[in-house]
C-alpha cells in the first residue's frame, strides 16, 4: 500500500509538472508575444534606431509583397539562405510596426497571376539554367494613396545594406513625392550659353541623372534665403560667394537642411575667365573655390591652393599628337581600394575619376566627425596650384617626387553639432546660433569629377542624349544626393555585417596548404627548366650527324628528371590529401563536440544539480526527524 501510494504520488507530480509546463508555455506566448533576444555576434536581427524611427512615422498602412520563387531556387542554397535572411528582416519590421506594415510572402508560380503581378510591380525575373525557370527574389510595396516602390532583385553581395534598402523603400512610400534639391553653382552644370563657343550647351550628364530622381531647382549664386521645401542644397564650385549667400547656406544647414558640397583648388571645367580675344587669359584666371568660413568653423581643413599628386593612380592621357599617352599624376582613377566599402555612398563602385583634386583634413580638437569616402593612395603628395598653372608636361611633377605616405581625403561625410560662424548676426530674425541635431553633409574636394569628360560619353541620337559611362562619377553623386535627401533616420542606417561567417581556421589551413603546393610546384618547374637547359647543352655539344641520337648522359639526365618529377607529383598529391584530411578531421572533431560532448555535459550538469538537490532534501528530512 505504501509503495502504491508512492507511485501514485510520483505520477501525480509528473502530471502536475506537465500541466505546469503547458500552462507556462501558454502564458509566455500571451505575455511575451513579440519579445525576442538577438544572440547573433553582430546583432543581425536587431533593428537600428533609424529603422524604428521610420516605422514609428508610418501614418497610413503600407503593404509589402515579398516575392520569392521557392521551387526555382531549390538547387541554389546560397540564394535560399539569403532569402531566409530577407524574410526574417521583413517579418521583424512588420512585427515592430504596430500593424501599420503588412507583409505578404508570395511564391509566384510560372504563368500565374502572381507572376504577372510581380512583373508589373517592376521585379526582375532571373533565368535559372537551361530549364527555362525564372527566379523572382524582390520586394514590392504600396501605400494607401496607390504609391508604389520596389526592389527588383535582392543581390546577395549587397547584404550589408539590406536594412537600408528596405527602410528606404518604406520611407519612399511614406513620402512618395520627389525630394527638392537646391543648386548653387558657378559652373554651367545645368547647360546654357557658352561664351567661349558662342552656343548653347546641354546640361552635364550628372544633371540628367539627378533630374530623373529629384526636382533640381537652380538658385543662382546670389542667395539670401533658401526655401523651406528644399531638403538638400548642392553647392558646386563656390567662387567668391557673398557673405549673405554663405550665411544663407549655413543657416539652412544648421536648421536641419543637408549639404552636398564640391570645392576645387583648380577646376579645369571653370571657363569663367576665358576670353575668345585673349586665349592666354584662362591660364591666369583663378580657378579655385572654397567655403573657408564654414569649413573652418566646422573643424575641416582645406587648402584652396594645393592639389594632390599621386604616381600610383595617375591615368594615361594624350598630351601631344606626336607622342604616346603618358601617366598624368593629377588626373587620378580612384579604385575600390580608395573608396569606402562600408558607406552606402561609395560602396560597390569600381572607378571614380578626379582631376587636380584638393583634400580635407580634420583640425585638431574638431568636434565634428569626418569620415573618408574617397582617398588617394599612399604614393601621393601635394603641390601648389602655382606649380601646375603653366605645366607643359605632367611628367615634370614626378621628377624628384617623394610621396608623403599619407592617404589624402578627397571625399568625406561630415557630421556634428556646429555653432554659427556668424555670431555677429545673432540679432537677425530667426538666427540659428547652434544646430539642434547633427549636421549632415558630404564634401568633395573636386568639382571636375562632375564634368562629362571624366566619366561619360554623351551622344546625340535623333534628339535624345545617350550616355555611356566609363566611370562611376555619376553614381557616387546620385548616391550622395539620394542618401542626404532621406530622413535623418534613414541617413543613420549604415551598412551591417554580413550573415555569412567564413571558416577562418579552415581558410587558414587551406592557404597554408596552397602556399606549400605552389612552392612544390615552383620547385618542379625550376627543375624542369634546369633539366631542359642541361639537355640543350648536351645537344649543342653533339655533331650534326649524331643530333637525333641521345647520348648516355642525356638518357641518364632524362631518367633522373622523370624520377624526380614522379616524386614531386607524389608530394603534391600528399599535400592535397593532407589538406583534405586535416579539414575532415577538424569537421569530425567539431561534430563530435556539438553532437556528443555538449549534450553529455548538459546531462552531467543536470544530474549533478539533481543529486545536489536530493542531498539537501535528505539532509532536511534527517534534521526534521
Amino acid at each position: 500500500m505504501n509503495a502504491m501510494t508512492k507511485r501514485a504520488s510520483g505520477g501525480l507530480v509528473l502530471l502536475l509538472l506537465a500541466l505546469l509546463f503547458v500552462g507556462a508555455t501558454v502564458i509566455s506566448n500571451l505575455v511575451l508575444r513579440g519579445a525576442r533576444i538577438d544572440l547573433t555576434a553582430n546583432n543581425e536581427y536587431t533593428l537600428s534606431e533609424g529603422s524604428k524611427e521610420i516605422l514609428a512615422s508610418i501614418d497610413e498602412p503600407i503593404h509589402l509583397y515579398f516575392y520569392f520563387s521557392d521551387e526555382a531556387s531549390k538547387d541554389l542554397a546560397p540564394i535560399r539562405t539569403y532569402a531566409q535572411r530577407v524574410r526574417e528582416l521583413l517579418e521583424e519590421l512588420a512585427s515592430r510596426s504596430g500593424g501599420k506594415l503588412k507583409l505578404s510572402v508570395i511564391d509566384p508560380q510560372p504563368f500565374s497571376e502572381e507572376e504577372d503581378e510581380a512583373t508589373a510591380a517592376g521585379l526582375q525575373a532571373v533565368p535559372i539554367g537551361n530549364s527555362g525557370d525564372k527566379l523572382f527574389f524582390g520586394l514590392a510595396g504600396s501605400n494607401s494613396l496607390n504609391g508604389k516602390a520596389s526592389i527588383p532583385f535582392f543581390q546577395p553581395d549587397k547584404e550589408v545594406f539590406l536594412e537600408y534598402d528596405v527602410a528606404k523603400l518604406v520611407q519612399t512610400l511614406i513620402q512618395p513625392e520627389k525630394p527638392v534639391i537646391g543648386l548653387i553653382s558657378s559652373l554651367p552644370i545645368g547647360g546654357g550659353f557658352d561664351p567661349a563657343t558662342q552656343r548653347m550647351n546641354e546640361p552635364w550628364g550628372v544633371m540628367q541623372q539627378l533630374d530623373d530622381l529629384f526636382e533640381v531647382r537652380p538658385l543662382g549664386t546670389d542667395v539670401k534665403d533658401i526655401e523651406d521645401n528644399i531638403k538638400l542644397l548642392m553647392v558646386v564650385h563656390p567662387k567668391a560667394l557673398a557673405d549673405d549667400t554663405v550665411y544663407a547656406i549655413e543657416q539652412f544647414v544648421l536648421g536641419g537642411g543637408r549639404l552636398l558640397l564640391f570645392v576645387d583648388p583648380n577646376a579645369n571645367a571653370d571657363q569663367s575667365g576665358a576670353d575668345p580675344q585673349n586665349p592666354s587669359a584662362a591660364m591666369f584666371a583663378d580657378k579655385s573655390s572654397n567655403l573657408e568660413k564654414l569649413l573652418s568653423a566646422w573643424g575641416v581643413e582645406y587648402k584652396a591652393d594645393e592639389v594632390i599628386v599621386d604616381r600610383a593612380l595617375g591615368l594615361q592621357v594624350q598630351v601631344s599628337q606626336t607622342e604616346p599617352p603618358v601617366t598624368h599624376p593629377l588626373i587620378l582613377g580612384l579604385r575600390t581600394q580608395q573608396l569606402n566599402a562600408n558607406d552606402l555612398v561609395s560602396a560597390k563602385l569600381d572607378l571614380v575619376n578626379v582631376d587636380s583634386a584638393g583634400h580635407f583634413k580634420a583640425k585638431d580638437g574638431a568636434i565634428g566627425k569626418l569620415e573618408p569616402l574617397m582617398q588617394s593612395s599612399g604614393e601621393a603628395s601635394t603641390v601648389s596650384t602655382e606649380r601646375i598653372r603653366f605645366l607643359p608636361d605632367p611628367r615634370e611633377l614626378l621628377k624628384d617626387f617623394a610621396p608623403s605616405g599619407e592617404n589624402y581625403i578627397i571625399g568625406a561625410r561630415l557630421s556634428g553639432k556646429f555653432a554659427s560662424a556668424f555670431p555677429e548676426r545673432a540679432s537677425n530674425p530667426g538666427h540659428i546660433a547652434e544646430a539642434k541635431e547633427d549636421v549632415q553633409a558630404i564634401l568633395f574636394a573636386d568639382a571636375d569629377m562632375l564634368h562629362n569628360r571624366l566619366w561619360v560619353q554623351v551622344q546625340n541620337f535623333f534628339g535624345q542624349q545617350l550616355m555611356s559611362p566609363f566611370a562611376d562619377n555619376g553614381d557616387i553623386v546620385v548616391n550622395a544626393a539620394d542618401n542626404l535627401s532621406g530622413s535623418s533616420a534613414l541617413i543613420s542606417i549604415r551598412g551591417r555585417s554580413s550573415s555569412t561567417r567564413p571558416f577562418e581556421v579552415v581558410e587558414g589551413m587551406r592557404r597554408a596548404a596552397e602556399e606549400k603546393f605552389r612552392a612544390t610546384e615552383q620547385q618542379l618547374q625550376e627543375q624542369l627548366d634546369e633539366t631542359e637547359r642541361k639537355l640543350n647543352e648536351l645537344q649543342a655539344a653533339k655533331s650534326s650527324e649524331n643530333a637525333m641520337i641521345m647520348t648516355p648522359e642525356q638518357q641518364a639526365e632524362v631518367l633522373r628528371f622523370q624520377g624526380e618529377k614522379l616524386r614531386i607529383r607524389k608530394e603534391l598529391r600528399e599535400v592535397r590529401r593532407s589538406l583534405d584530411k586535416d579539414i575532415q578531421g577538424l569537421g569530425a572533431s567539431t561534430k563530435f563536440i556539438n553532437i556528443a560532448l555538449v549534450p553529455l555535459a548538459v546531462v552531467i550538469a543536470a544530474l549533478l544539480f539533481w543529486n545536489f538537490r536530493r542531498g539537501r532534501r535528505r539532509g532536511a528530512a534527517l534534521a526534521g526527524g
